[in-house]
């Protein structure tokens, strides 16, 4: 295959959605991932050719495995994998549900360490290939309301900053993006007075900042939205 591959989680909406649409633009075979089938096809309705669509949970270590398997055998080696997929239940600490603190490790935390552990081995034998964790400005900093969620996000940020010292001393990327509030469907009714950021710009923001440049590496990105109007 003549096109370079790129892999995003969470595909079906928001910021995945925007990352795929904008690297398909770019002349990538783009796979998207996703949990819901019907979202991911609406997706690429508007793509031609040079993609691919896989369900998977990526909280299932066996399901991860059973796709990432299978694009390399369909599509070819990953030259760009975006960990995107992720879930916020914001509340109070006391009040978050049993469920919820599952659900989010384990998509949040857990999914990018099962996605990365999968890709990571052949990049490292090919010494090649990017590897992007979308992580939140709530990996940065704790906030009301988000303390879970944060806890995931904090964990991401640990495994990727641990992972980019694993890979100094070879020619794969590791690539932690920090943004804040965005109009998508994790954040819908959140704050009524901050400024949402648009998932578009930041997938341009993000995709300008992780292209290869000759003697320049960018280990992360910090994306800040106008907090209130």
């Amino acid at each position: 295959m003549d096109a370079q591959v790129v892999v995003i989680t969470g595909a079906g909406s928001g910021l995945g959605a925007s990352l795929a649409k904008r690297y398909y633009g770019l002349g990538y075979y783009v796979c998207l991932l996703g949990r819901t089938r019907t979202k991911l096809l609406k997706i690429a309705k508007s793509f031609d050719d040079r993609y691919a669509i896989y369900e998977m949970d990526v909280s299932s270590k066996s399901d991860v495995t059973k796709v990432i398997q299978a694009i390399k055998q369909e599509v070819g080696p990953i030259d760009i994998f975006i960990n995107n997929a992720g879930v916020g239940d914001f509340d109070s600490a006391e009040s978050i549900s049993e469920q919820a603190v599952h659900q989010m490790i384990d998509i949040n935390l857990k999914g990018t360490i099962f996605c990365t552990q999968e890709v990571v081995k052949d990049m490292k034998k090919r010494d090649q290939g990017c590897i992007i964790n979308i992580i939140s400005l709530s990996g940065k900093r704790g906030k009301i309301n988000e303390s879970v969620y944060s806890a995931s996000k904090f964990g991401a940020r640990g495994f990727t900053e641990s992972l980019a010292l694993e890979l100094e001393q070879t020619n794969v990327k590791v690539f932690g993006a920090y943004m804040g509030n965005m109009k998508t469907e994790l954040w819908e009714g959140a704050r009524a007075e901050e400024i949402y950021m648009d998932p578009d710009d930041v997938a341009d923001i993000i995709i300008e900042n992780t292209r290869a440049r000759k003697n320049i590496s960018m280990e992360e990105i910090i994306i800040k939205n106008n907090k209130y109007k």
